[in-house]
C-alpha cells in the first residue's frame, strides 16, 4: 500500500492575507471556508506544536445540539447537521456515529431543569425528550437502578440526535481540505508576537520569522487569552485542566452517552470497543496537562455506581488538555475589538469540539468581507462589558480564583 501525505508542508510567505494562530478544529475549518466559501486562499495557520494537538484532540469527541438558549440551541443544530455534509465534501471518514445522548435525573429539580431543556429543544426543531425510570433502563439495561447509591436515578433526558466522532480524523480532514485549495500550514511554529500600528493588525512575529499581514485570527483554545494578553487585552476567561481516559476493548454493550451531572462523569464506547470517559475540571486556572489519581479515583467511583459492570475494567491510557472557560460557558466570537483587524474564536471550554466547523463557516464570513454574522452577535465580547450573560450557563458563578 502507498502512503500519501494528506498536506504537504509549505514555506512560510513574507505575507499572508490572514493569519490563523491555532491548528485545530475551529483554526482549520475557518482555513477551509476561507479558501472554499470567499475564494481567500493566502492563509496561514500557525500552530505551535502539530495539527490537532490542543484541545481539538484532547477531548471525548461528543457533539450534541441541546443546549439551554434559543440561540445556541440553533447554532449547535447548524453545527450537528453539518458533519454528515462535511465528510462528503472532503472525502474523509470522521467516523460519526448518532449514537444518541442521555443525561440522568437524580432529583425533582433535575426534572424541572430538564423540561426547561426540553421544551426549548423541541420548540428549536431538536429532538429531546424526557424519558421515564423505566424507559432509562429499558435504553441502558446496565444501569444501577437501586436507591442505595448516592444519587438515584430517576430518569433521563435523552437527546437522540448527538453522537461521538473520531477527533483526529477531524482534524486531518479539515487540515487536507484547507491545504487542497492552498492554505499553508505551519506546524512547530510559534506565535511571539502579534505586531500593530495605530491600532491595526500589521503583521505577527514568529520563531520562524516575521509574517505581513492585515487580519489575525486568534483561536489557540486554552492558550487563546495568552495570545490577547501580547495586545494587552484581558479576557474573562481562566483555563482549567479537564481530565479523560479509555479502557480496555470490550463488546459492545453501550449504545448511547451516558452522562450524570450529580456524579460529574460521563461515557461512551468507541466504535472500537473501549469506553470513553471523563468528570469535573479541575477547579483552579492552570496550563497543565498532567492527569491525577484522585481523578480516576473519582471517575471510576462515579462510574461504577452508575454501572456495575464497569468494576474490575482496565485503563489503557488516560490524558489531559485545557477547557479555556468564560464566566457564561459560552465563547467569545468577535472581531476588529478593540484592535481592527484582530479576530477572536475564544473561550469554548469543554464545547468547543462540538461547534468547530459551524463557528469556522461564520468566523470565515466575518473575516472575509468585515460584517459581523447576526449569529454571532451573541457571542460578543461586548457582552461582558454590558453585563450581559449569553445564558448558556444556569448558575451564578464564574470559574477562576474569584469565585
Amino acid at each position: 500500500m502507498k502512503l500519501e501525505r494528506l498536506w504537504e508542508s509549505s514555506p512560510m510567505n513574507k505575507s499572508y492575507d490572514a493569519v490563523i494562530i491555532g491548528g485545530g478544529i475551529h483554526g482549520l475549518a475557518t482555513a477551509y471556508f476561507l479558501a472554499k466559501n470567499h475564494n481567500i486562499t493566502n492563509v496561514a495557520v500557525i500552530e505551535r506544536k502539530h495539527v490537532g494537538y490542543g484541545g481539538s484532540c484532547r477531548n471525548t469527541a461528543i457533539v450534541r445540539a441541546n443546549q439551554h438558549t434559543q440561540k445556541n440551541i440553533n447554532f449547535y443544530k447548524e453545527g450537528l447537521e453539518m458533519w454528515p455534509e462535511l465528510m462528503n465534501e472532503l472525502d474523509f471518514n470522521m467516523m460519526f456515529h448518532n449514537c444518541g445522548i442521555m443525561d440522568l435525573l437524580h432529583s425533582e429539580d433535575d426534572i424541572s431543569v430538564a423540561r426547561n431543556s426540553v421544551s426549548t429543544a423541541q420548540f428549536c426543531g431538536v429532538q429531546s425528550e424526557i424519558l421515564d425510570q423505566q424507559q432509562t433502563k429499558e435504553l441502558v439495561p446496565e444501569l444501577n437502578l437501586s436507591e442505595d447509591i448516592t444519587h438515584p436515578i430517576i430518569g433521563s433526558m435523552y437527546h437522540a440526535p448527538g453522537g461521538i466522532l473520531r477527533h483526529d480524523g477531524v482534524t486531518w480532514g479539515l487540515a487536507k481540505g484547507a491545504a487542497s485549495y492552498g492554505v499553508h500550514i505551519h506546524q512547530q511554529t510559534e506565535v511571539l508576537d502579534i505586531q500593530v500600528e495605530k491600532n491595526k493588525i500589521i503583521g505577527v512575529k514568529t520563531n520562524q520569522g516575521n509574517i505581513k499581514t492585515p487580519k489575525v485570527l486568534i483561536c489557540a483554545g486554552g492558550y487563546g487569552n495568552l495570545m490577547a494578553h501580547k495586545l494587552g487585552i484581558a479576557l474573562p476567561i481562566h483555563s482549567l485542566t479537564i481530565q479523560a481516559c479509555v479502557t480496555q476493548p470490550l463488546k459492545p454493550f453501550l449504545n448511547t452517552i451516558v452522562a450524570s451531572g450529580a456524579y460529574w462523569v460521563y461515557a461512551n464506547q468507541t466504535l472500537k470497543g473501549e469506553i470513553a470517559a471523563g468528570a469535573h475540571m479541575d477547579p483552579w486556572p492552570n496550563y497543565t496537562t498532567n492527569t491525577t489519581p484522585q481523578y480516576l479515583q473519582h471517575l471510576t467511583q462515579g462510574l461504577v455506581e452508575i454501572m456495575p459492570c464497569f468494576k474490575g475494567i482496565k485503563y489503557m491510557r488516560h490524558w489531559s488538555g485545557l477547557a479555556d472557560m468564560t464566566p457564561d460557558s459560552a465563547p467569545i466570537i468577535d472581531g476588529n475589538y478593540p484592535v481592527n483587524g484582530l479576530y477572536m474564536n475564544v473561550g469554548w471550554g469543554y464545547f468547543g469540539f462540538k461547534a468547530g466547523p459551524v463557528a469556522g463557516k461564520y468566523i470565515a464570513q466575518y473575516m472575509a468581507n468585515g460584517s459581523k454574522p447576526s449569529v454571532l452577535e451573541n457571542f460578543s465580547l461586548k457582552r461582558f462589558e454590558n453585563f450581559l450573560s449569553n445564558g448558556e450557563n444556569p448558575y451564578a458563578y464564574a470559574y477562576g480564583p474569584n469565585n
